[in-house]
C-alpha cells in the first residue's frame, strides 16, 4: 500500500474505519432527502414549459394563445351518429350538460352547432343545395303536416297508408315511397331480431344517404387542468365520459363518443407508457440484478451496490428538487442517467476491490487499495461527465437544461456515495473473497495478443469505418412530429388519424393575424391562391354569400310549410291495441299496394315492410315500443329542425354571435384566418413544406405543421450546441488533469468513434432521432467518457494486458449492465419508449466493440512510446 495515500484513499480508509457511523449518517440523509420530497415534490407535465420562450416561434405562439386563450389545452369531443338526427341530438345534449359542470369545464362550444348554425345553417349552403332543400320540403310538405299532426308510429303507419290509398288511385308509385318503406323494413326487421335500430327522416326525405359531416359533430371543451398530476385533464375526460353514460350516448343509442386533442393526446401518452410498465420495468430490475451477479459473483456485493443505488437516487432527487423547484416531463430522466452511470462507479469499484481482495490479507486493505487505484480515474469520470450535463444549461430547451443540472449533481452524489458508503458497506458485509481465480477476463488474453500484433491494422480499419461512419451521416434524420411518437391504438391518437381526412377539421390547419378583418379578406385570397392551399376560413365565411337568393326560396318553402308544422295540434300517444290495430291494416295495404305494382325493387321493398309489421305484430308490447322509439325519436327532432331552418334571416358581420366572433376576432380587432391544407399527408416533409409555404406570405404564422418542426428545430440546435459546450469543456478539463494533449487525444478518440457508428447505425437502418430517444444520448455520452478514462488512467499507471484485467471486468459489466436493464425498454408498446431501447442497445453495442479492440489498440504503446503509431 502507498506510503503517502491520496485523499479518495484516505476517505476509504475513514469509511471502512466507522462503517457504522458511515451508515447511520447515509441513513439519516436519506430520511431527510425523502421528507425534503414528499414535502416539496412537484411536477408539471405542462409541455408548454420544455421549451424556452425567448424563442421566436414561441413567442408567436404564446401571442397567439394570449389572443385567443378560448382555443389553447382543448379537448375534442368528436360525436358520431347512426344518423344525422341522433349526432346533432347527441351533441346539443352533450354540451348542455357539460356546461353545468364550471368546476371541471371553462370553456364548452359547439363549433358545428347552436342556435346561429340551427337558424341558418341552410344559408351557409350553396345555392344548388337550398334550392334542392327547399323543393324537397315542399314535396314533403303532406307528409309532414300529417306528421306533425300525429307524430307517433301509429301517425307513421297511418300516413303511409294515405300515401298507398293515392298511389292506387294513381297518385304516385310506390318507387316515390321506395326510401321510406326501405327504411322502415329495415328498422323493424332489427328491432323484431333484438338488434339496435336507427331511422333517419332527414335521409329519407332527402331520398339520399346522409353525408359523414352530417353524421360527425364537434363540442370543445377548455378543461380545467391539474398540472400536479401526470394526467392533467383526466378527471375532466372521466367526466365527458361519465356525462355522456348518464345521457345515454353510446352504441347501443346510435352515438359514439370519442376524445381527441391536445390534452386527451397529452393524457393518454402517460396511460399508454404505464400501460405495460410493468413488464419493462421487471425485465429492467431482472436484467439489472442478474448482470450484478454475473459480475460480482457475490450477493453481498450486489446487496451493497443496490443499496448505495437507491441512497444516491433518493438524495439526487431531493438535490434536484432544491435546484429547479419541480420536476417535468424531460428531467424525470435523471432516474436512469443516474442509475446507469451511478451502477457503473459502484461495479468499477466493487470489481476492483475483489481483484484487491485476492493479494491483500483482509477485506478493509482490499478496500482501501481499490479507493487507491481506482478513485482518481472516478473522480475524473464523475468531473468529466457532471461539466458535460451542466453543458445543457445554456441550451433554450428547459427540458434538457433542467435534467443537466439534476443529472449533474447526481453525478457528484454517486461518486461520493462509491467511495464513502459504498467502501462501509462492503465491510459491514464482509464479502468473501472472489470465487475466481482471476477477477479479470483471462478468456481475453488471445485477443489482447491479436490486437497488439495487428494494431495498426485495427487502427487502419477504425479509420475506415470511421470515414464511411462520417458519410453515412447526412441519412441521419430527426422526426419532430411527435404524434409519431404516441400508442397507435389510443383512442386520442385512431380518432385524430379519422380526423387527418376531414377537411373541416383537419389538425394540421395553420393560424394566421390580419391587421383587421378588412384586411384580412386580401391575404386570405392570396393564401388560398397556394397549391397547398385547400381554402381559408375567416369571420367573413360565416356570413352568407347570395343571401337574397337563397332568403327567397327559404320564404317561399316557409309559407307552405309553416302553417302545416304550426298550426297541428298533436294527437296523444296510441295504446298498444290501437297500434296493432294500425300495424295490421298497414301490412294489409302494403300487399295490396305491392300486388298490384310490376315485380320491381319498389314492390319487393314494400313486400318485405308487410312481413317486418307481420313480425312486430306477433312480438312483445316491448318491442313494439322499441319500434316506436326508433322512429319517432329522430321525427320529433326532424320537425323541430325543419321548423328552425325555416326561420332564417338575414345574416350580417354584426349580426353573428359573440362567442362565434370572439374565436375570430382579437379584442383590438386583429382578424383571424385558418389556412387548410391541400390533401390529408401528414408526414413531415408534407408538415414542413406546407409551413414554409404559408410563412413565406405569413412569417407570423402558427399552428402545428408550424410549431412542430420549429420545435423539432429547436431540441435539435439545442443538443448539437450542448454537445459542442461539453466536448469542449471534458477536453479542457482532460487537459487541465492529464497535462498531455496525447491522452486527451487517446481518451476522446473512442467516444467520437462509437458515436459515429451509432449514427451511422441509425441512419442505415432509417432509425430517427425523435424526442424521446435523444434523451438517451447524454447517458451513452456519459458512459463512453467513463470508459475512456478509466481505461486511460490505468493506461498511464502501466498497466498491460487491458482486454484480461479487472478494469475490463468492470467495464464490460457496466455496459452489459446499462444496455440490458435500458434496453428493456425495447420491450414496451410505447413507440416513444421503444426506439429509446433501441438506440441505447445499438450505442452500448458498438461501445462494447470498440471496448474490446479499438481502445486497446490505442493503448497498446507504453504512455512512454515516442512512436505512438
Amino acid at each position: 500500500m502507498s506510503t503517502r495515500p491520496s485523499l479518495t484513499g484516505r476517505i476509504v480508509a475513514i469509511s471502512t474505519r466507522y462503517p457504522l457511523l458511515v451508515l447511520l449518517l447515509a441513513a439519516g440523509l436519506t430520511l431527510a432527502a425523502l421528507v425534503f420530497t414528499a414535502q416539496h415534490f412537484a411536477m408539471t407535465a405542462d409541455t408548454a414549459q420544455l421549451i424556452s420562450t425567448k424563442l421566436k416561434w414561441r413567442q408567436r405562439e404564446l401571442a397567439f394563445e394570449a389572443a385567443f386563450p378560448q382555443l389553447d389545452k382543448l379537448t375534442m369531443v368528436v360525436v358520431d351518429g347512426a344518423t344525422p338526427e341522433l349526432a346533432d341530438d347527441a351533441a346539443k345534449r352533450l354540451a348542455a350538460a357539460l356546461r353545468e359542470r364550471p368546476d371541471l369545464f371553462r370553456t364548452v362550444r359547439r363549433p358545428d352547432g347552436g342556435p346561429f348554425f340551427d337558424h341558418n345553417g341552410l344559408l351557409l349552403l350553396p345555392l344548388d343545395d337550398v334550392r334542392a332543400v327547399t323543393t324537397g320540403l315542399v314535396q314533403a310538405r303532406p307528409l309532414l303536416g300529417a306528421l306533425a299532426t300525429d307524430p307517433s308510429l301509429r301517425g307513421v303507419l297511418a300516413t303511409l297508408s294515405n300515401l298507398l290509398e293515392g298511389i292506387r288511385h294513381g297518385q304516385g308509385s310506390l318507387r316515390g315511397i321506395e326510401p321510406m318503406t326501405s327504411a322502415l323494413a329495415e328498422t323493424f326487421e332489427k328491432t323484431a331480431a333484438g338488434q339496435p335500430a336507427f331511422f333517419s327522416w332527414q335521409t329519407v326525405i332527402r331520398g339520399s344517404p346522409a353525408e359523414p359531416r352530417e353524421t360527425r359533430h364537434i363540442v370543445l371543451v377548455q378543461p380545467v387542468m391539474d398540472y400536479t398530476a401526470l394526467e392533467p385533464g383526466a378527471a375532466a375526460s372521466d367526466a365527458i365520459r361519465r356525462t355522456a353514460e348518464s345521457l345515454g350516448l353510446d352504441g347501443t343509442h346510435g352515438v359514439t363518443l370519442r376524445l381527441t386533442g391536445p390534452v386527451p393526446l397529452a393524457d393518454e401518452e402517460f396511460a399508454s407508457l404505464a400501460e405495460d410498465a410493468h413488464l419493462v420495468l421487471g425485465a429492467m430490475v431482472a436484467a439489472l440484478l442478474g448482470i450484478l451477479w454475473l459480475a460480482v459473483r457475490s450477493v453481498r456485493v450486489v446487496i451493497a451496490i443496490v443499496v448505495t443505488t437507491i441512497v444516491g437516487l433518493v438524495m439526487t432527487a431531493a438535490i434536484g428538487l432544491l435546484a429547479t423547484g419541480r420536476f417535468n416531463l424531460i428531467s424525470v430522466a435523471f432516474i436512469p442517467l443516474f442509475v446507469g452511470l451511478g451502477v457503473d462507479f459502484s461495479i468499477q469499484f466493487s470489481v476492483r476491490s475483489l481483484a484487491e481482495r485476492l493479494v491483500q490479507p483482509d477485506i478493509v486493505t482490499a478496500l482501501i487499495e481499490a479507493g487507491e487505484s481506482i478513485g482518481r480515474a472516478l473522480a475524473l469520470s464523475a468531473a468529466a461527465i457532471g461539466v458535460g450535463f451542466f453543458a445543457f444549461l445554456p441550451t433554450s430547451y428547459i427540458g434538457v437544461a433542467e435534467l443537466g443540472t439534476i443529472a449533474g449533481l447526481g453525478m457528484i452524489v454517486a461518486f461520493g456515495l462509491s467511495i464513502v458508503l459504498l467502501p462501509a458497506l462492503l465491510a459491514l458485509l464482509r464479502f468473501p473473497p472472489a470465487r475466481m481465480a482471476e477477477v479479470g477476463f483471462t478468456m481475453l488474453a488471445p485477443v489482447d495478443g491479436f490486437v497488439t500484433r495487428h494494431r495498426r491494422g485495427v487502427l487502419v480499419l477504425a479509420l475506415v469505418a470511421a470515414v464511411a461512419s462520417a458519410a453515412l451521416l447526412p441519412l441521419v434524420r430527426f422526426d419532430f412530429n411527435p404524434l409519431n411518437l404516441k400508442s397507435p391504438k389510443a383512442e386520442s391518437m385512431t380518432t385524430l388519424q379519422a380526423l387527418a381526412s376531414d377537411p373541416d377539421w383537419t389538425p394540421n390547419a395553420i393560424n394566421v393575424l390580419a391587421p383587421s378583418l378588412a384586411r384580412s379578406q386580401g391575404l386570405a385570397q392570396l393564401l388560398e391562391a397556394l397549391p397547398e392551399v385547400s381554402r381559408t376560413v375567416t369571420l367573413q365565411s360565416f356570413v352568407p354569400a347570395q343571401q337574397d337568393e337563397k332568403l327567397a326560396l327559404i320564404r317561399g318553402a316557409a309559407a307552405l310549410v309553416e302553417p302545416a308544422l304550426e298550426g297541428a295540434t298533436p294527437r296523444s300517444p296510441p295504446s298498444d291495441a290501437e297500434l296493432i290495430q294500425e300495424l295490421t291494416s298497414t301490412a294489409a295495404a302494403l300487399r295490396t299496394a305491392a300486388a298490384d305494382a310490376k315485380g320491381d325493387s319498389a314492390s319487393a321493398s314494400a313486400r318485405r315492410l308487410a312481413e317486418a309489421i307481420d313480425r312486430l305484430v306477433a312480438a312483445t308490447p316491448e318491442v313494439r315500443a322499441r319500434a316506436a322509439a326508433a322512429v319517432t325519436v329522430p321525427l320529433h327532432i326532424m320537425l323541430g329542425h325543419v321548423s328552425t331552418e325555416l326561420k332564417a334571416r338575414p345574416v350580417t358581420i354584426e349580426s353573428l354571435p359573440s362567442d362565434l366572433v370572439a374565436d375570430w376576432i382579437t379584442k383590438d380587432g386583429r382578424a383571424r384566418i385558418q389556412v387548410l391544407p391541400q390533401g390529408d399527408r401528414d408526414d413531415n416533409e408534407s408538415l414542413r413544406r406546407f409551413a414554409t409555404v404559408i410563412q413565406t406570405v405569413a412569417p407570423d404564422a402558427t399552428g402545428r405543421p408550424i410549431s412542430t418542426s420549429a420545435s423539432g428545430d429547436s431540441v435539435v440546435e439545442a443538443f448539437m450546441q450542448a454537445g459542442l459546450y461539453s466536448i469542449v469543456a471534458i477536453v479542457l478539463l482532460l487537459a487541465v488533469v492529464l497535462r498531455r494533449a496525447r491522452d486527451v487525444v487517446l481518451t476522446m478518440l473512442p467516444v467520437l468513434l462509437s458515436g459515429l457508428l451509432t449514427f451511422a447505425t441509425c441512419g442505415a437502418l432509417d432509425l430517427p432521432l425523435n424526442f424521446t430517444n435523444i434523451i438517451a444520448l447524454p447517458l451513452l455520452f456519459g458512459v463512453g467518457v467513463a470508459f475512456n478514462i478509466y481505461f486511460v488512467a490505468a493506461w498511464r499507471a502501466g498497466e498491460t494486458a487491458m482486454l484480461k484485467s479487472s478494469l475490463m471486468r468492470a467495464v464490460v459489466f457496466s455496459a452489459l449492465t446499462t444496455a440490458n436493464a435500458f434496453g428493456a425498454l425495447w420491450l414496451s408498446t410505447h413507440p416513444g419508449t421503444a426506439s429509446m431501447g433501441r438506440l441505447l442497445m445499438i450505442s452500448l453495442g458498438w461501445e462494447l466493440l470498440v471496448t474490446l479492440l479499438f481502445r486497446p489498440a490505442l493503448l497498446a504503446r507504453s504512455p512512454y512510446s515516442k512512436l505512438w503509431f
